[in-house]
């Protein structure tokens, strides 16, 4: 049968053969991505199937709603993730039929009941809900993102798999801070240690409510990996934090680096005029907008 699980419809094989509720990892992660961090420890390591044994890579809540013209149902079961099973969809085993109460009936109108109280028992017939687009269901990974509705249907699916590819660098509800690869910046100094007196200022007064601001900002940016602490045994200068203040009463942390922008050396290149990137958006296939999470730390 056709459930709903996080804002999608996915199938439900309801097994009375099965002795627990499982789920494989492969389906998983091509239908729930960044699942693996929500695994819970298991005790049972090994299952038998009609292969073999199935090794366990540990547990995972996923509510479950099954839709009737009389209310939604909600179910909140344990599934346990299988490494090398093949199954195509989420599987509920007898714990969780016997939980729910669940009872199939094979008559002429196969359906099934939920509940042991006969008073406000429902019964469902197994039917499937009307099947969803496959392009719709793949935008609904990136349901926060707007997609133009000038696009054809192939230009979409190619976009969402160059999203997909690059899918590390776009922030998530368990990384609030993407990552790109490849694109770190090194700065040269042309003096040696040890630093002049002008490279080791000490910070600036500030008042006490201009610290606790200054605190918040740094563990929120440490949260974010933007920045790191510094271990006892690393020789490295502190950079003196300032505060910035706008009208509206938010504030930014910067870093004082008047100083050290006179020690370092100029990585000269030509800045490319105006005119010239702009002639180039002629040729472009999609014009993308992106925010970028903590852009100013980030260069």
């Amino acid at each position: 049968m056709t459930v709903c699980i996080d804002n999608a419809q996915r199938p439900l094989i309801i097994d009375s053969g099965a002795h627990c509720s499982i789920v494989a990892r492969n389906y998983l992660d091509n239908h729930f991505p960044n699942c693996q961090k929500q695994l819970l420890p298991t005790k049972a390591k090994n299952f038998k199937g009609s292969s073999g044994k199935i090794t366990s890579i540990g547990t995972i809540i996923k509510e479950i709603i099954i839709p009737h013209r009389k209310g939604n149902i909600r179910l909140n079961p344990e599934f346990v993730v299988l490494d090398d099973a093949h199954i195509q969809g989420i599987l509920l085993g007898t714990d969780y039929q016997r939980m729910y109460g669940i009872d199939i009936y094979n008559s002429k109108n196969r359906h099934i009941t939920i509940g042991t109280n006969k008073e406000k028992e429902l019964s469902l017939d197994i039917y499937q809900i009307s099947a969803q687009d496959p392009l719709e269901e793949q935008l609904n990974e990136f349901r926060e993102g707007q997609f133009s509705t000038t696009l054809t249907s192939k230009q979409k699916l190619s976009l969402l798999e160059m999203l997909r590819k690059n899918r590390p660098a776009f922030a998530i509800g368990e990384e609030p801070l993407g990552k790109i690869i490849g694109h770190d910046i090194e700065l040269y100094l042309d003096v040696e240690r040890p630093y002049p007196p002008m490279l080791r200022r000490p910070p600036y007064p500030a008042s006490l409510e201009t610290r606790k601001e200054i605190e918040k900002h740094i563990n929120k940016l440490l949260d974010m990996d933007v920045i790191r602490k510094i271990g006892h045994n690393e020789i490295v200068e502190i950079t003196t934090p300032v505060l910035i203040t706008w009208h509206d009463g938010k504030s930014r942390l910067c870093g004082d680096f008047r100083a050290l922008n006179n020690y370092t050396k100029a990585d000269r290149y030509p800045i490319p005029r105006i005119p010239h990137a702009l002639d180039k958006l002629e040729i472009d296939r999609y014009i993308v907008k992106m925010d970028c999470m903590k852009g100013f730390h980030q260069n």
